[in-house]
Protein backbone atom coordinates (compact mmCIF):
# COMPACT_ATOMS: atom_id res chain seq x y z
CA UNK A 1 0.00 0.00 0.00
CA UNK A 2 1.30 3.13 -1.06
CA UNK A 3 1.95 5.64 1.83
CA UNK A 4 -1.14 8.54 2.20
CA UNK A 5 -3.93 6.32 -0.19
CA UNK A 6 -7.23 5.72 1.44
CA UNK A 7 -7.69 2.52 -0.20
CA UNK A 8 -7.55 -1.39 1.52
CA UNK A 9 -7.28 -3.27 -2.09
CA UNK A 10 -4.06 -1.50 -3.60
CA UNK A 11 -0.77 -3.52 -2.88
CA UNK A 12 2.58 -2.28 -1.89
CA UNK A 13 3.77 -1.37 -5.53
CA UNK A 14 0.50 0.81 -6.01
CA UNK A 15 -1.06 -1.39 -8.26
CA UNK A 16 -4.79 -0.45 -9.52
CA UNK A 17 -6.94 -0.03 -6.69
CA UNK A 18 -10.35 -2.30 -6.96
CA UNK A 19 -12.89 -0.74 -4.19
CA UNK A 20 -14.62 -4.10 -2.95
CA UNK A 21 -16.71 -2.42 -0.10
CA UNK A 22 -19.22 0.66 -0.32
CA UNK A 23 -17.01 3.06 1.77
CA UNK A 24 -14.17 2.65 -0.54
CA UNK A 25 -16.53 3.80 -3.35
CA UNK A 26 -13.47 6.10 -4.48
CA UNK A 27 -9.77 5.67 -3.77
CA UNK A 28 -8.30 8.41 -2.67
CA UNK A 29 -4.92 9.78 -2.09
CA UNK A 30 -4.39 11.61 1.67
CA UNK A 31 -4.22 15.03 -0.51
CA UNK A 32 -7.10 14.10 -2.90
CA UNK A 33 -8.96 13.16 0.22
CA UNK A 34 -7.75 16.35 2.41
CA UNK A 35 -9.43 18.63 -0.74
CA UNK A 36 -12.53 16.39 -1.33
CA UNK A 37 -12.98 17.12 2.79
CA UNK A 38 -12.81 20.78 2.73
CA UNK A 39 -14.53 20.94 -0.20
CA UNK A 40 -17.65 19.29 0.99
CA UNK A 41 -17.31 21.25 4.35
CA UNK A 42 -17.24 24.82 2.20
CA UNK A 43 -20.41 23.31 0.32
CA UNK A 44 -22.03 22.48 3.61
CA UNK A 45 -21.01 25.85 5.54
CA UNK A 46 -21.84 28.07 2.53
CA UNK A 47 -25.74 26.44 2.17
CA UNK A 48 -25.89 26.40 6.31
CA UNK A 49 -25.40 30.28 6.07
CA UNK A 50 -27.30 30.61 3.10
CA UNK A 51 -30.45 29.54 4.97
CA UNK A 52 -30.03 32.68 7.04
CA UNK A 53 -29.16 34.69 4.77
CA UNK A 54 -31.76 33.89 2.37
CA UNK A 55 -34.17 31.95 4.37
CA UNK A 56 -37.47 33.04 2.35
CA UNK A 57 -35.72 31.34 -0.69
CA UNK A 58 -35.39 28.05 1.00
CA UNK A 59 -38.80 28.27 3.11
CA UNK A 60 -40.71 28.89 -0.91
CA UNK A 61 -39.67 24.45 -0.80
CA UNK A 62 -40.77 23.68 2.25
CA UNK A 63 -43.55 21.15 1.61
CA UNK A 64 -46.82 22.84 2.32
CA UNK A 65 -47.54 19.49 4.74
CA UNK A 66 -44.85 20.39 7.02
CA UNK A 67 -45.25 22.97 9.61
CA UNK A 68 -43.47 25.71 10.43
CA UNK A 69 -41.53 26.22 7.26
CA UNK A 70 -39.22 29.29 7.94
CA UNK A 71 -37.96 26.88 11.59
CA UNK A 72 -37.26 24.09 9.14
CA UNK A 73 -35.10 25.91 7.49
CA UNK A 74 -33.35 27.39 10.10
CA UNK A 75 -32.93 23.77 11.88
CA UNK A 76 -31.65 22.58 8.26
CA UNK A 77 -29.30 25.39 7.93
CA UNK A 78 -27.49 25.29 11.40
CA UNK A 79 -27.51 21.23 10.58
CA UNK A 80 -25.87 22.30 7.51
CA UNK A 81 -23.55 24.72 9.45
CA UNK A 82 -22.73 22.32 12.14
CA UNK A 83 -21.88 19.06 9.64
CA UNK A 84 -19.45 21.25 7.19
CA UNK A 85 -17.67 22.65 10.65
CA UNK A 86 -17.76 18.95 11.98
CA UNK A 87 -16.25 17.61 9.48
CA UNK A 88 -13.13 19.70 9.43
CA UNK A 89 -12.31 18.14 12.82
CA UNK A 90 -11.06 14.48 12.96
CA UNK A 91 -13.23 13.88 16.61
CA UNK A 92 -16.14 14.75 14.74
CA UNK A 93 -16.14 13.96 11.51
CA UNK A 94 -17.84 10.53 11.42
CA UNK A 95 -20.61 11.91 12.96
CA UNK A 96 -21.16 14.97 10.89
CA UNK A 97 -20.94 13.09 7.70
CA UNK A 98 -23.56 10.93 9.11
CA UNK A 99 -25.69 13.52 10.54
CA UNK A 100 -25.27 15.19 7.05
CA UNK A 101 -26.79 11.78 4.85
CA UNK A 102 -29.24 11.78 7.16
CA UNK A 103 -29.99 15.44 6.67
CA UNK A 104 -29.80 14.84 2.98
CA UNK A 105 -32.18 12.34 3.25
CA UNK A 106 -34.88 14.88 5.20
CA UNK A 107 -34.74 16.81 3.18
CA UNK A 108 -35.49 14.94 -0.56
CA UNK A 109 -39.01 15.75 0.03
CA UNK A 110 -38.22 19.39 -0.30
CA UNK A 111 -36.71 18.78 -3.83
CA UNK A 112 -38.94 16.85 -4.85
CA UNK A 113 -41.74 19.40 -4.00
CA UNK A 114 -39.04 21.76 -5.70
CA UNK A 115 -38.97 20.33 -8.92
CA UNK A 116 -42.73 19.51 -9.25
CA UNK A 117 -43.86 23.01 -7.88
CA UNK A 118 -41.07 24.44 -10.12
CA UNK A 119 -43.30 26.62 -12.18
CA UNK A 120 -45.06 28.48 -9.80
CA UNK A 121 -41.94 28.54 -7.18
CA UNK A 122 -38.70 29.94 -9.11
CA UNK A 123 -39.08 29.10 -12.99
CA UNK A 124 -35.83 27.64 -13.17
CA UNK A 125 -34.83 25.32 -16.11
CA UNK A 126 -36.71 22.08 -15.47
CA UNK A 127 -33.60 20.32 -15.94
CA UNK A 128 -31.95 21.82 -13.03
CA UNK A 129 -34.50 21.24 -11.23
CA UNK A 130 -34.94 17.23 -11.66
CA UNK A 131 -31.30 17.03 -11.63
CA UNK A 132 -31.11 17.85 -8.21
CA UNK A 133 -32.68 14.58 -7.18
CA UNK A 134 -30.17 12.34 -8.39
CA UNK A 135 -27.53 14.60 -7.05
CA UNK A 136 -28.32 13.86 -3.38
CA UNK A 137 -27.53 10.13 -4.16
CA UNK A 138 -23.90 11.64 -5.42
CA UNK A 139 -23.77 13.86 -2.19
CA UNK A 140 -24.98 10.91 0.10
CA UNK A 141 -21.91 8.89 -1.37
CA UNK A 142 -19.41 11.64 -0.60
CA UNK A 143 -21.02 12.23 2.73
CA UNK A 144 -20.20 7.58 3.20
CA UNK A 145 -16.31 8.28 2.24
CA UNK A 146 -16.15 10.42 5.49
CA UNK A 147 -18.64 8.42 7.58
CA UNK A 148 -17.11 5.04 7.17
CA UNK A 149 -14.37 3.80 9.11
CA UNK A 150 -10.62 4.13 7.42
CA UNK A 151 -8.90 1.09 7.43
CA UNK A 152 -5.37 1.12 9.24
CA UNK A 153 -3.36 -0.23 7.03
CA UNK A 154 -0.27 -1.89 7.31
CA UNK A 155 1.24 -3.60 4.09
CA UNK A 156 -1.06 -4.45 2.00
CA UNK A 157 -3.37 -5.88 4.35
CA UNK A 158 -6.56 -3.98 6.04
CA UNK A 159 -7.04 -3.79 10.13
Amino acid sequence: MSQGTHCPTQNLAGAACVPTLPSYLFCMSRRSRTLSLSLMALLYAGAGIMHFVKPKVYAKIVPPYLPVPLTLVYVSGVAELAGGLGLLLSATRRPAAWGLILLLLAVFPANVYMARHNDELFRLPAWMVWARLPLQLVLIGWAWQFASPQPRLTGNVAR
